[in-house]
């Protein structure tokens, strides 16, 4: 902000993105550990569970740059969790999970991830509160711009 104060919401979105980061290492442990794979492979079959995607689009809806997603990619087929074909034009790949891969991430699902002790404490009030809020917040936009309520 220009005068150097920050607005609410900024602190919300600092401390939820904190609260995040320092809290899912276990779980990610876990994870890596139950499907015997480094985690990048789960993040990779995570955004292809929605649907095909092209390697530059799994790249970058992966964060990933274009040479660490073709290794995360070839492990996986490798593992027979995913299957790569070429496009018509020849040009691009695209990479679709398999009924394997679906399998594995229906294990990760399985994976219980207990809130931090920070939210356990929280009263049943406050945290139905903070449930409305997050899910407001994470409902669709339609193309209107305006948050499906349904």
């Amino acid at each position: 902000m220009p005068d150097g104060r920050s607005r609410p919401i900024e602190e919300a979105w600092a401390a939820m993105t904190s609260l995040v980061f320092e809290n899912r290492d276990t779980w990610r442990r876990r994870v890596a550990a139950e499907v015997d794979m480094p985690f990048s492979r789960v993040r990779v079959l995570r955004r292809l569970m929605s649907g095909s995607l092209t390697m530059t689009e799994l790249a970058s809806a992966a964060a990933m740059d274009a040479p660490a997603t073709t290794v995360c990619v070839n492990d996986l087929e490798k593992r027979g969790y995913v299957q790569r074909t070429v496009e018509a034009d020849r040009r691009s790949k695209r990479v679709t999970v398999t009924d394997d891969g679906r399998a594995v991430m229906e294990r990760v699902g399985d994976i219980s991830d207990p809130p931090p002790p920070s939210l356990q404490h929280l009263s049943t009030e406050d945290a139905a509160h903070l449930h409305r809020i997050l899910a407001r917040a994470v409902s669709p936009v339609g193309a209107d711009g305006v948050r499906d309520r349904s």
